[in-house]
């Protein structure tokens, strides 16, 4: 009987290499037009907003064309730190160390989706995308976002009283106090929404448990953050300095026009603007913010007109001019998996 007969051992046999099957074929081609959309759908998103509002941005570029160079170099410095102040927020409203360089590129991939989606919707998608990238636990990231949301108007507040004093013997307090309707319309949208989200997790069992740990999670991140000095200072300050980055932009834009405000009285009017319109839910509050800065550096004393060139100018510093950087920075981060 020949040995590979026999029932020991048997000559090893050539066995055909693996193949996709056709659903994991199929699978695989659906993901990675999934991740060619994804990665794609911002720039369409900014090109059909830039072509829809065209006009405004023509106007725009037009008067900055006749604007003194070096002002709106200084703006667009001041707008450079705002995006490095916003980063350092970031930071220290979370106790892990993030990678500098990728957290400043999500700061800036988050500007473009925040000038896309209302609320700021879109800046918290992309940073929470970014933090579970990193590693962060999805309770730690929300948590870390929900700080970031309380810290920045709680810090505003000081700033605000710093520069009401400054501004104080020039301003007319009459034109900015806000009538009886709006103040109870406001105080009704703050009780309606804590009512709702505490009706949703006191009655809808499923929210309940994350809920908890939400809590709980943001209290012990707290805790942890104000031990440390440095966190402290990233969190707190950036949150302090940023509105007044923000108005230092305005300002340097309504210097190179020649816009008659002080800087104390344009960083005002901002902190006034964003402090009255902020609540309403549009892209990167654009609309609403825009138009109570015209109103408030009316109310002190600057021309109509002249307001309204300077609110368009800082907008295409500041969201025209770095909307294509940011959009393709995150179109990459996307694409290498970051996002």
């Amino acid at each position: 009987m020949a040995k590979g007969d026999a029932g020991g051992s048997t000559a090893p046999s050539s066995a055909p290499p693996p193949t996709c099957s056709p659903t994991a074929a199929r699978l695989a081609s659906l993901s990675r037009l999934t991740r060619l959309v994804v990665t794609l759908l911002p720039v369409v998103l900014i090109g059909t907003w830039a072509a829809l509002d065209r006009s405004a941005v023509l106007d725009g570029v037009a008067r900055l064309g006749d604007a003194d160079p070096w002002w709106l170099v200084a703006g667009l410095l001041f707008t450079l730190l705002g995006w490095v102040v916003a980063a350092c927020v970031r930071q220290g409203a979370l106790p892990e160390r993030l990678p500098p360089g990728l957290l400043l590129a999500s700061q800036l991939a988050a500007g473009a989706a925040n000038h896309v989606l209302p609320a700021s919707i879109g800046a918290h998608a992309v940073t929470l995308r970014f933090l579970r990238g990193q590693g962060v636990p999805l309770a730690r990231a929300t948590a870390s976002l929900a700080l970031y949301s309380l810290v920045k108007p709680v810090a505003r507040i000081p700033v605000l009283v710093l520069f009401l004093v400054a501004v104080g013997d020039t301003l007319r307090f009459g034109a900015l106090a806000p009538d009886r309707s709006t103040l109870l319309l406001a105080a009704g949208s703050a009780a309606l929404g804590l009512t709702t989200v505490a009706l949703l997790v006191t009655k809808v069992r499923p929210l309940r448990r994350p809920a908890v740990d939400f809590v709980r999670t943001a209290l012990t991140d707290v805790r942890i953050l104000h031990t440390r000095p440095g966190r402290v200072l990233a969190l707190w300050g950036g949150s302090a300095a940023a509105p007044v980055l923000q108005g230092s932009t305005i300002a340097a834009v309504g210097f190179s026009l020649g816009l008659p405000l002080s800087w104390a009285q344009v960083v005002f009017a901002l902190l006034v603007a964003s402090t009255a319109a902020g609540a309403v839910p549009a892209p990167g509050g654009i609309g609403p913010v825009d138009a109570a800065m015209v109103f408030t550096m009316v109310s002190l004393g600057a021309p109509a007109g002249l307001s309204t060139a300077t609110v368009i100018g800082y907008r295409v510093l500041t969201v025209w001019i770095p909307l294509l950087p940011g959009t393709l920075i995150l179109s990459a981060l996307v694409h290498r998996k970051v996002l």
